[in-house]
């Protein structure tokens, strides 16, 4: 009798893929509609490494990079949603150390003449799309260096042959959906909190893996009526530390307060450091700060979009709490439409904020002018 292949859940792939891309490895990434491409993270790439890559494919590799990463080299962007750089001819980024510094903006000011680049003005397939938002989920920098692979190259045999990792292009573009619908609630526990004794922190994670978000609950919120809500992101600096770059430490300490004297509620801690892109990113990002850029364009220079995050997993959190209409602390009107659009209905938005300080007040102005928070 022959044994069934093992199958590997698509949320499981693409979590080997990120771990495979944080530890400098090359990944297959296979398509239904083109040949595939083996690719790494711009940010960790080695000549060996690059090397490895174009004699396997037997062609030269692209550096493929966001459109906000281009437009801040001044780099014409022919193609819908990445660009690629070829690496050999006329302003080709030839050797890994120049793709990682085209990948990373903390040089920009020293090198204000990199350039002129030809970038391709035609593009096949989603695996480049693919290869960025595996180094975002990776909270790496948004650049990946590929090469496409003979339409004769089987994508997993391929990966076999040179013992990669093989996972499709639609499961990693995918991954966010796939991993926010399968949070299961995982366990939970009182908690008394200085400001709120009763309180319960209940855990939540993907069944295969992924990142883990937490709700706490205060009280005992009637689910019949709308809830007092609060969504946080996460912020190790403001939350843990107490940096006055933000104010996300009073207000996750004050929405703390102001649920509990309401009598009970919800704050969701959301695995979501530097709205989206990750602790080291946004220690890039404040560099980037002290240069004279704004939060947003700081960004979108190491080729972030403003806000990366997404609110299903918010929504699917509060719909397995029970919690289908919420009254929102927030001033963030994307938050109120991100979860309508989840489904969640929010019947009011409860204003949530405080002072500015000499450290932050231009973050905060940016907030307001920018992006249409209500400060």
């Amino acid at each position: 009798m022959t044994a069934k292949p093992f199958r590997i859940s698509s949320i499981t792939q693409v979590e080997r893929a990120i771990s495979d891309f944080r530890r400098a490895l090359p990944v297959v990434i296979s398509e239904p509609e083109a040949s595939p491409i083996v690719a790494l993270a711009a940010e960790l790439a080695e000549p060996a490494v690059l090397r490895a890559v174009t004699d396997s494919a037997g062609e030269q590799a692209h550096l493929a990079l966001t459109h906000n990463r281009a437009a801040s080299l001044k780099i014409r962007l022919y193609t819908p949603e990445v660009v690629l750089l070829p690496q050999k001819g006329k302003g080709g980024w030839e050797t890994a150390e120049n793709a990682r510094d085209l990948a990373d903006p903390s040089r920009d000011l020293e090198l204000p003449l990199r350039g002129p680049f030809q970038s391709l003005r035609t593009l096949q397939g989603n695996a480049w799309a693919a290869g960025i938002k595996l180094a975002k989920l990776a909270h790496l920098l948004p650049a990946v260096i590929a090469a496409r692979l003979p339409a004769t190259a089987p994508a997993d045999e391929f990966a076999r042959d040179h013992h990669l990792l093989c996972v499709s292009a639609p499961e990693i573009l995918d991954y966010d959906v796939a991993a926010a619908s399968e949070l299961a609630q995982v366990t939970g526990a009182r908690v008394p909190l200085h400001g709120a004794e009763q309180a319960r922190l209940i855990a939540f994670r993907a069944k295969d893996g992924g990142p883990e978000h937490f709700a706490l609950v205060i009280g005992d919120p009637d689910r019949h009526q709308p809830v007092l809500v609060r969504l946080h992101s996460e912020c190790f600096t403001g939350d843990l530390l107490g940096s006055m770059k933000c104010d996300c430490g009073e207000q996750l300490q004050g929405a703390i307060k102001q649920i509990n004297e309401a009598g009970g509620g919800v704050l969701l801690y959301l695995a979501q450091e530097g709205r989206g892109i990750g602790l080291i990113n946004k220690l890039r990002a404040y560099r980037l700060q002290d240069q004279g850029f704004d939060t947003n364009q700081a960004n979108e220079r190491l080729g972030f979009s403003v806000d990366e995050r997404i609110f299903l997993p918010a929504a699917r959190m509060l719909q397995l709490l029970g919690v289908s209409q919420v009254r929102l602390m927030s001033n963030n009107p994307g938050k109120v439409a991100g979860l309508e659009t989840q489904d969640i209905k929010v019947v009011e938005r409860v204003p949530h904020h405080f002072p500015s300080n000499e450290h932050n007040w231009f973050y905060l102005n940016t907030k307001r002018d920018k992006s249409g928070h209500l400060l």
